[in-house]
């Protein structure tokens, strides 16, 4: 069809007037204009351009050529703050957060994309134009103005652009005024830089074949924003390069600049083929029977459940695999997800999946789950409800490292195949975000959601609370000061990071954390309110260190349980011998995290080999005596009893009665296959002990005592203790005393760390309580140091010490004023 003929079949149709109305806006408004509220918007002709880059992140390829069908204008600068606040006034209280953007003509920042969309909406109704948000081929368009490299200055980008670009875990204060850059060829500013700007379209992945005014995705979590922001390294400035968040999501990085365009009638990419962990799930519900007997020990691992391709560089990456969290499906299935990224710190971080589908024995490969684009996505908990609805609770960065995380949340009810759009459940950005697997549900129906409180390894874990099914969420010690984690003190926060959190029998709160250490010893809190405040006192258990995350959890038969890792371990095998271990552990406790009288080392007593943990773990030995020394914790506990743990990259499944077992004698030879001797877990005649920051002595030990006496068969020459007591009288320390007791040492070791019980007499009362102790040796003399027996008012105790396992057994008696004893044990004269 020629020119002439065309023309008078659009005169028939009537399309003419149309198009001639449209020219005419345009010859009107000429190439650039200054529009009502003083924004300068310039005009784009129809053009086509290669969109994407090969040799940026995964999510810019295939590079596709895109045509624009239409001239359109766009604002040659970012929106300002004076602009933005003639629509929305209020938002002049946001200025200067953080130091950022006071100024009228700097650019406006803490705006969602629901708020630049209804900034548009105001603009057209007042201005009767159709303004909106450009799409994110526009913006690229406009960026590039004709250019194919890396910026639009070519490969490099000259130092009037930048504005502190690196990351930091707190922004650097600099200027974020418009059109202050030199503009592109196009006559745009700040399209590298300055601030982010949010795109109409749903962020997914790119299709190959060439496209003509293309929307983006149908759907999904992310709306896309582009070119870069102060405080932010300069790959992120590229052309090329595409970031996005949730629409509800706002910070000081994400700004805007609108388009005076018609909305396009383009159909959105089709949707991308479901990921693995969501094809062909079942959706019936499994009953939970047939599971391993009970009362007999069951083992079963350790299996590989991270299993991503060598070279992986997006959006699966298999330099580091970290953080799991694991929850049951109704349907029977097991799902697990972890991040995955380069760097801890990095903005590819995004977290990905796993199932191990009812009945079989390996889990599937890896697939991407939930990954925020250029948004570090640091920590993931997993939550089955026990009836209908899975969770999902994530943190959310504002760019890269874990120091500034948004919480987010999702549900499934069809077993994990499909998610609900992600839902900011605290908004701001900060510290007390990072997401530790161990959700868990109180008695009363509150959720409880553990954080890290802190980036480093010390300073404390929150929690965040829901009584609501999810909908609210409360973090009760949001406002409070950082405690001073010392025994017998309170505060508002849990002592150490990475902490492992459960509801005790009487209601409480009990966390047992890693760092923040008490007399060398793991800390526990203890909260009788909600969790608003915390008594803090040694646990008597190993520390942990880097690349170490417990598991804390009540399991169905009663007991608590604890899988955590020691250096030394003294186990007692089926024939009663003492066996040194190390590594991964799990234990029990029937006495509401006092005590753990039941620990066996987590391994399959099978021969000595090499196995990859993952993560920080790397290569390690897996023995009879040794297990995983390292890696993050997350477990659950399946209808039918057996409780299922994974590390870094190992999955175990166990059961109860297996943890109760012995370890063998030798798993090559026949006393193995002998049944297994089980550790006494009576508790009959012992009651529930409270805690020795309650004041109050629990209940006798007998049994366990008598247990505990016989480990100590070697015994060595008698001792001197010469220690030290502190009064201490309302908070204060005062007078110091200085004492001398007989004990008696047997089997030295290297450990810092032990439980011991004493057995007190006061008055008619004899009890014995858990006292927390730090042994230290320097050379061949052993330091020794005994905290708060927790006894009330003055006097003369005497006491049968027995320290927990191994290592000291005797007789001590002298004053006890509620303070701390230390002192040296010296040889007898």
């Amino acid at each position: 069809m020629n020119r002439h003929s065309r023309l008078l079949s659009l005169l028939c149709a009537g399309s003419l007037p149309v198009l001639l109305s449209t020219a005419q806006k345009a010859a009107e408004l000429g190439s650039s204009f200054t529009n009502s509220i003083g924004l300068k918007l310039v005009r784009l002709e129809p053009g086509e351009f290669k969109m994407g880059s090969a040799e940026g992140d995964f999510d810019e390829e295939p590079v596709h050529s895109v045509k624009i069908g239409s001239g359109f204008y766009m604002a040659a600068t970012e929106i300002s703050n004076a602009q933005y606040e003639q629509f929305d006034p209020s938002h002049r209280a946001a200025r200067g957060r953080l130091g950022l953007s006071k100024d009228d003509d700097e650019a406006v920042v803490f705006v969602s994309w629901h708020e630049a969309a209804r900034f548009c909406g105001w603009l057209a109704k007042k201005e009767g134009k159709p303004y909106r948000l450009p799409t994110e081929a526009e913006w690229e368009y406009a960026c590039r103005a004709g250019s194919s490299t890396a910026f639009h200055t070519g490969d490099k980008l000259p130092d009037a652009f930048h504005k502190s670009q690196r990351q930091d875990t707190t922004p650097a204060v600099v200027p974020l005024h418009i059109g202050r850059t030199p503009p592109n060829a196009w006559g745009f500013h700040d399209m590298h830089g300055n601030v982010e700007e949010w795109c109409l379209d749903w962020y997914g992945p790119y299709r190959a074949d060439d496209e003509i005014d293309p929307v983006g995705a149908a759907t999904g979590d992310f709306k896309v924003s582009r070119g870069g922001s102060h405080n932010t390294p300069l790959p992120f400035l590229r052309s090329a390069n595409r970031s996005g968040t949730l629409p509800e999501d706002k910070h000081w990085l994400i700004g805007f600049r609108v388009v005076l365009a018609e909305s396009l009638k383009t159909a959105p990419r089709a949707q991308p083929a479901p990921p693995r962990w969501a094809i062909r799930v079942r959706q019936d519900r499994h009953a939970w029977s047939g599971g391993p007997d009970p009362a007999q020990p069951y083992f079963k691992g350790p299996r590989e459940f991270v299993k991503i391709p060598p070279s992986s560089n997006g959006p699966l990456f298999s330099q580091h695999n970290h953080q799991p969290a694991l929850a049951a499906c109704p349907n029977g299935d097991l799902l697990a997800i972890w991040y995955s990224c380069r760097t801890e710190a990095g903005r590819e971080l995004g977290v990905v999946a796993s199932r191990l589908r009812l009945g079989q024995e390996e889990w599937e490969p890896a697939a991407p789950f939930w990954d925020a684009p250029d948004r570090n996505d640091h920590g993931n908990a997993l939550w089955w409800d026990g009836r209908e609805t899975l969770y999902h609770f994530n943190g959310l960065g504002t760019d890269g490292t874990w120091g500034k995380l948004a919480l987010i949340m999702r549900t499934s009810t069809d077993h994990g195949a499909t998610w609900s759009k992600a839902r900011l459940i605290h908004p701001e950005h900060g510290l007390r975000h990072q997401v530790i697997a161990g959700v868990f549900q109180t008695r009363e129906g509150h959720l409880v959601l553990p954080c890290d409180a802190v980036t480093g390894g010390n300073g404390g874990t929150a929690i965040h609370i829901s009584r609501d099914q999810g909908q609210t969420w409360t973090d009760p010690g949001e406002a409070a000061a950082k405690p001073d984690f010392a025994d017998g003190q309170r505060g508002a926060w849990i002592a150490g990071i990475h902490a492992g959190v459960t509801e005790l029998k009487d209601g409480r709160l009990m966390a047992l954390g890693r760092g923040d250490s008490i007399h060398g010893q793991m800390p526990r809190s203890v909260s009788a309110d909600g969790g608003r405040t915390w008594t803090y006192s040694a646990s008597g258990l190993p520390t942990l260190g880097g690349g170490q995350r417990l598991v804390l959890r009540r399991l169905k038969e009663g007991p608590l349980f604890l899988a955590s890792f020691a250096k030394q371990l003294t186990l007692t095998n089926a024939a009663g011998e003492e066996v040194q271990v190390s590594g991964l552990f799990g234990a029990l406790s029937f006495d509401e995290g006092f005590t753990w009288p039941v620990r066996r080392l987590i391994t399959d007593d099978g021969p000595a080999r090499e196995l990859d943990g993952g993560g920080n773990t790397r290569k390690f030995t897996l023995s009879t005596t040794n297990a995983e020394p390292r890696g993050y914790l997350a477990g659950t506990q399946t209808p039918d009893g057996v409780i299922h743990l994974i590390s870094s990259k190992q999955h175990y499944a166990f059961n109860a009665a297996w943890l109760k077992a012995a370890m063998p004698v030798n798993p090559a030879s026949e006393t193995a296959k002998q049944p297994a001797k089980k550790i006494s877990t009576d508790r009959s005649s012992a009651g529930q002990p409270k805690p020795s920051s309650d004041k109050t002595p629990p209940a006798s030990e007998a049994a366990d005592r008598a247990d505990l006496e016989q480990k100590f068969k070697e015994t060595l020459s008698n001792s001197v203790l010469v220690g030290r007591w502190c009064l201490v009288k309302d908070g204060k320390l005062g007078e110091e005393r200085e004492e001398k007791y007989t004990i008696r040492t047997v089997n030295k070791a290297g450990e810092d760390l032990w439980l011991i019980f004493a057995r007190v007499q006061y008055g008619e009362k004899d009890v014995t309580l858990p006292v927390p102790v730090q042994v230290k040796w320097a050379g061949d003399t052993p330091v020794i140091s005994i905290t708060n027996l927790g006894l009330p008012g003055l006097g003369t105790y005497t006491a049968r010490v027995v320290i927990y396992d191994r290592t000291y057994a005797g007789t001590w008696s002298g004053p006890n004023y509620g303070g701390l004893l230390h002192g040296i044990i010296e040889k007898a004269k």
